[in-house]
């Protein structure tokens, strides 16, 4: 440690370790959570940029086709493979209790796993259905959505959720289950059942398995997933993880579940010796990047602004046994579109990052995409604008 003495005010120039004096708790924090005092000197703080992609038609954004939840991307002989919940139906949802056959309920219902290629990372071609709807009473007969790609042993493996009934009418329940198949390009075969079986009466997971997030750590299969639990309005989103020997099962909840108490659709990658996520959404911790160096035990690590939405990176050593992961810097996420109800709908973007544990590695200077103080059109924030009856009930106080 850096010796300073207590009479002395803490240092103009600022001290990499912590300094030996008495520390306010804000400033314990800046040494023992992050892994740098400065964000801009700290390898999982970043900030996102965002690029449109060429490739997908939606229909005239009409909300009767949606392209939500990037998996994972993979890189395979040259090209870049991207799986993701495709809804294309006659109407935009329609809620729960005015859904049919045809008509969804939320934006993921009625929907198929499609699959799309690039050479880079920009410009896709969409190739076409991998996972259709299997007929009743299979499991994701109503729907099949949010996958996510395992590469194990020469083979491949997406797990995505299932629903039988449409989402809403219970809440969003449904279970987890996976098609496999010999290439990236299908053919892809239903294992026919549920591979994370929901919690016992009472647990916190007893009701959905949610987000499937698929990595290859400690010569193990890591099954990250999410849960909402608690009664509407009063309720937790929290993830764990289930860990299994083969890609069929079985998968065993870890003991500590939950592990992350917030984070809605998060994305998970190697990063030096352990494991970070994105934690985008929900909970005291959104807008987070987490790091935990057993895979299990995550701390805070930095914040940041604008994080993806349902996050897919290209992570290139996922599926590695590796002493020391490469962290990540560009993937998909998706957009959901919800001014106006009547054409709700979901698109994929593009976001770019610097979570590299060796920038350079990649053409990166170590200061790329570290900057805090964002420079945001002012309409982004007027368009979080209060509704008219909270106008109303706020105008009378005055």
């Amino acid at each position: 440690m850096t010796k300073t003495t207590q009479s002395a005010g803490y240092p103009w120039d600022i001290p990499q370790t912590k300094p030996q004096r008495k520390l306010s708790a804000a400033m314990e924090r800046l040494y023992d959570n992050y892994l740098t005092p400065r964000p801009e000197d700290n390898p999982l703080s970043t900030a996102f940029k965002y690029t449109r992609l060429s490739g997908f038609d939606y229909n005239g954004d009409n909300g009767t086709v949606s392209r939500r939840d990037p998996s994972k991307i993979i890189k395979h002989q040259g090209r870049y493979y991207v799986w993701y919940t495709k809804r294309d139906t006659q109407t935009p949802p329609r809620g729960a209790q005015h859904c049919s056959e045809t008509i969804p309920s939320t934006d993921w219902d009625l929907a198929e796993i499609w699959y799309a290629t690039s050479e880079d990372g920009f410009h896709w071609q969409e190739q076409g259905v991998a996972v259709a709807r299997p007929p009743a009473p299979e499991v994701g007969c109503r729907s099949v959505s949010t996958p996510d790609i395992l590469s194990w042993q020469g083979k491949y493996y997406l797990y995505y959720q299932a629903f039988n009934e449409p989402s809403g009418l219970k809440g969003d329940h449904c279970p987890v289950t996976m098609s496999f198949a010999d290439s990236p390009e299908g053919p892809w075969q239903a294992c026919g059942k549920v591979v994370v079986e929901n919690g016992a009466p009472g647990e916190w997971d007893q009701f959905s398995i949610h987000d499937p997030y698929l990595l290859v750590y400690q010569n193990k299969i890591h099954l990250y997933y999410k849960a909402a639990y608690g009664d509407r309005p009063d309720y937790l989103v929290g993830n764990g993880v289930a860990i299994a020997d083969s890609p069929f099962g079985p998968f065993n909840k870890h003991p500590l579940n939950p592990i992350l108490n917030s984070g809605h659709e998060t994305a998970y990658f190697k990063f030096r010796q352990g494991i970070a996520a994105l934690v985008t959404r929900n909970g005291n911790e959104h807008s987070s990047i987490q790091y935990a160096n057993d895979g299990v035990n995550f701390e805070l690590a930095s914040v940041s602004a604008l994080m993806p939405v349902a996050a897919g990176a290209f992570v290139p050593d996922a599926f590695i046994n590796t002493d020391s992961g490469l962290g990540i810097n560009w993937g998909l996420s998706h957009f959901s579109d919800k001014k106006d109800p009547s054409t709700k709908h979901s698109f994929l973007g593009r976001f770019d990052c610097n979570l590299l544990a060796d920038p350079s590695s990649q053409g990166l200077a170590k200061s790329e995409l570290k900057e805090t103080d964002l420079v945001i059109d002012p309409d982004v924030f007027f368009s979080q604008s209060l509704t008219p009856a909270q106008l109303a009930q706020r105008s009378k106080n005055f």
